[in-house]
């Protein structure tokens, strides 16, 4: 994986990763059986990223608009402390989680994919989108990654900021899970 250094140096400020869900995590579809149950589709390869992002010491967070069982279910089998659904104003979201955990905007990577995620793309220090984000998104990030939402983009993007950060080999070193019961990935 090649990156030009102006990438590279923003990617090594990164202390938390903050993440849309829907068309990010997922692939933007929400599924839904006769009996009204919601299904959704996570990569395993985000997951795989996600963890390796908490070994290397990365902060991890959701930041969603809309409310899903599912997507607490998969926040929780990835351990990730910070899952703010139903969030109708993600700035100020941002913001708390900001003052929270000591952060400023240069240590924050955000990946989004659409028009809502603009103004949290244009304040991280580190902004990403998949390749099949909103064409406005894809113009205003710093990195466009090769892989769908739903299909590896926020492991193609964590992959990126740990390798410049020269993680990222020791992040994979072991796929030990984190707590007793849990799955790596």
């Amino acid at each position: 994986m090649s990156f030009d250094s102006g990438i590279r140096e923003k990617a090594k400020s990164v202390r938390m990763i903050m993440m849309d869900v829907d068309g990010v995590l997922t692939d933007g579809r929400i599924l839904y059986s006769a009996d009204g149950a919601e299904i959704e589709a996570f990569s395993v390869r985000d997951g795989l990223g996600v963890r390796a992002a908490q070994r290397a010491g990365l902060l991890t967070a959701i930041l969603t608009g809309r409310v899903s069982g599912a997507v607490a279910r998969r926040a929780k089998e990835l351990g990730i402390p910070e899952i703010h659904q139903g969030v109708s104003n993600k700035v100020e979201t941002y913001e708390t989680l900001l003052r929270r955990h000591g952060l400023t905007d240069e240590a924050v990577a955000y990946v989004g994919d659409d028009v809502n995620d603009l103004p949290l793309l244009a304040r991280a220090g580190f902004s990403a989108a998949p390749a099949d984000a909103a064409d406005e998104v894809k113009a205003k990030v710093a990195y466009v990654a090769a892989r769908g939402g739903g299909r590896g983009a926020v492991r193609e993007v964590i992959e990126l900021i740990l390798k410049a950060q020269g993680k990222w080999e020791r992040a994979i070193e072991t796929r030990v899970p984190l707590r007793e019961g849990e799955a790596f990935s």
